[in-house]
Protein backbone atom coordinates (compact mmCIF):
# COMPACT_ATOMS: atom_id res chain seq x y z
CA UNK A 1 0.00 0.00 0.00
CA UNK A 2 2.89 2.43 1.36
CA UNK A 3 5.62 3.15 -1.67
CA UNK A 4 7.22 5.81 0.61
CA UNK A 5 7.43 9.30 1.81
CA UNK A 6 6.61 11.48 -1.10
CA UNK A 7 6.85 15.08 0.94
CA UNK A 8 6.53 16.67 4.40
CA UNK A 9 4.41 19.71 4.34
CA UNK A 10 4.96 22.72 5.99
CA UNK A 11 2.52 25.80 6.12
CA UNK A 12 4.27 29.14 5.60
CA UNK A 13 2.89 32.39 5.28
CA UNK A 14 5.63 33.26 2.50
CA UNK A 15 7.39 30.86 0.71
CA UNK A 16 10.50 33.32 -0.45
CA UNK A 17 10.62 34.81 3.30
CA UNK A 18 10.79 30.81 4.01
CA UNK A 19 12.92 29.45 1.36
CA UNK A 20 16.06 30.65 2.08
CA UNK A 21 16.94 28.50 4.79
CA UNK A 22 16.67 25.28 2.93
CA UNK A 23 18.27 26.66 0.30
CA UNK A 24 20.90 29.33 1.49
CA UNK A 25 20.94 27.61 5.07
CA UNK A 26 20.90 23.74 4.27
CA UNK A 27 21.99 23.59 0.94
CA UNK A 28 19.22 22.20 -0.95
CA UNK A 29 18.13 23.13 -4.41
CA UNK A 30 14.71 24.90 -5.52
CA UNK A 31 12.86 22.16 -7.62
CA UNK A 32 10.00 23.93 -8.60
CA UNK A 33 7.46 26.25 -7.64
CA UNK A 34 3.48 25.65 -8.64
CA UNK A 35 0.27 26.99 -7.88
CA UNK A 36 -2.49 24.37 -7.24
CA UNK A 37 -6.14 26.42 -6.97
CA UNK A 38 -8.08 23.93 -6.36
CA UNK A 39 -6.27 23.79 -2.67
CA UNK A 40 -6.05 27.80 -2.31
CA UNK A 41 -1.75 27.49 -2.41
CA UNK A 42 1.19 28.12 -3.84
CA UNK A 43 3.77 25.34 -3.28
CA UNK A 44 7.42 25.35 -3.57
CA UNK A 45 9.27 21.68 -3.36
CA UNK A 46 12.79 21.51 -2.38
CA UNK A 47 13.91 18.16 -2.55
CA UNK A 48 15.90 16.50 0.69
CA UNK A 49 17.34 12.91 -1.02
CA UNK A 50 14.03 11.03 -2.25
CA UNK A 51 11.40 13.02 -0.25
CA UNK A 52 10.58 16.49 -0.48
CA UNK A 53 9.84 19.76 1.15
CA UNK A 54 6.68 20.89 0.11
CA UNK A 55 6.11 24.90 1.41
CA UNK A 56 2.48 25.60 1.06
CA UNK A 57 1.81 29.52 0.96
CA UNK A 58 -2.10 29.84 1.06
CA UNK A 59 -3.51 32.05 -1.99
CA UNK A 60 -6.30 33.77 -0.18
CA UNK A 61 -7.87 34.81 3.47
CA UNK A 62 -10.29 31.29 3.12
CA UNK A 63 -8.16 28.98 2.37
CA UNK A 64 -7.03 25.66 4.63
CA UNK A 65 -3.50 26.75 4.92
CA UNK A 66 -4.54 30.27 5.90
CA UNK A 67 -6.74 28.89 8.80
CA UNK A 68 -4.18 26.45 9.87
CA UNK A 69 -1.89 28.97 10.01
CA UNK A 70 -4.27 31.44 11.57
CA UNK A 71 -4.66 28.73 14.27
CA UNK A 72 -1.35 27.02 14.75
CA UNK A 73 0.92 29.38 12.99
CA UNK A 74 3.90 29.11 10.39
CA UNK A 75 5.29 24.78 10.67
CA UNK A 76 4.78 21.14 9.73
CA UNK A 77 1.29 20.87 8.44
CA UNK A 78 0.98 17.00 6.63
CA UNK A 79 3.08 14.22 5.61
CA UNK A 80 2.52 12.89 2.62
CA UNK A 81 2.72 8.94 1.70
CA UNK A 82 2.93 7.76 -1.95
CA UNK A 83 0.76 4.94 -2.64
CA UNK A 84 0.44 2.80 -5.94
CA UNK A 85 -3.90 2.89 -6.21
CA UNK A 86 -5.34 5.34 -4.56
CA UNK A 87 -8.85 4.60 -4.90
CA UNK A 88 -8.13 0.80 -3.41
CA UNK A 89 -6.26 2.63 -0.52
CA UNK A 90 -9.36 4.83 0.01
CA UNK A 91 -11.34 1.56 0.01
CA UNK A 92 -8.91 -0.32 2.69
CA UNK A 93 -9.23 2.85 4.79
CA UNK A 94 -13.19 3.12 4.58
CA UNK A 95 -13.26 -0.55 5.07
CA UNK A 96 -10.97 -0.46 8.41
CA UNK A 97 -12.82 2.39 9.86
CA UNK A 98 -10.34 5.23 9.40
CA UNK A 99 -12.23 8.81 9.03
CA UNK A 100 -10.79 10.70 5.81
CA UNK A 101 -11.35 14.19 4.76
CA UNK A 102 -13.39 13.50 2.04
CA UNK A 103 -14.87 10.47 0.25
CA UNK A 104 -13.06 10.54 -3.06
CA UNK A 105 -9.39 11.11 -4.43
CA UNK A 106 -9.08 15.18 -5.70
CA UNK A 107 -6.28 16.45 -8.03
CA UNK A 108 -3.20 17.27 -6.00
CA UNK A 109 -0.19 19.38 -7.27
CA UNK A 110 1.48 15.70 -8.29
CA UNK A 111 -1.24 13.32 -8.66
CA UNK A 112 -4.33 12.19 -7.20
CA UNK A 113 -4.61 13.17 -2.85
CA UNK A 114 -6.66 12.19 -0.10
CA UNK A 115 -5.90 13.40 3.59
CA UNK A 116 -6.90 10.87 7.00
CA UNK A 117 -8.33 13.40 9.39
CA UNK A 118 -5.91 14.83 11.41
CA UNK A 119 -7.49 13.16 14.89
CA UNK A 120 -6.89 9.46 13.41
CA UNK A 121 -3.07 10.50 13.02
CA UNK A 122 -3.10 11.50 16.53
CA UNK A 123 -2.52 15.44 15.44
CA UNK A 124 -0.86 14.91 12.42
CA UNK A 125 -2.30 15.49 8.75
CA UNK A 126 -1.70 12.04 6.79
CA UNK A 127 -1.93 12.66 2.88
CA UNK A 128 -1.59 9.95 0.51
CA UNK A 129 -0.76 10.46 -3.28
CA UNK A 130 -0.69 8.25 -6.53
CA UNK A 131 1.07 9.59 -9.04
CA UNK A 132 0.61 9.48 -12.39
CA UNK A 133 2.02 6.29 -14.09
Amino acid sequence: MIKKIDHIGVAVKKIEDALPVYTDGIGLALERVTEVGSEGVKVAFVPAGETLIELLEPTGPSTAVAGFLEKRGEGLHHICFEVDDIDATIADLKGKGVPLLSNEARQGADGRIVFIHPKAGHGVLIELLEKPR
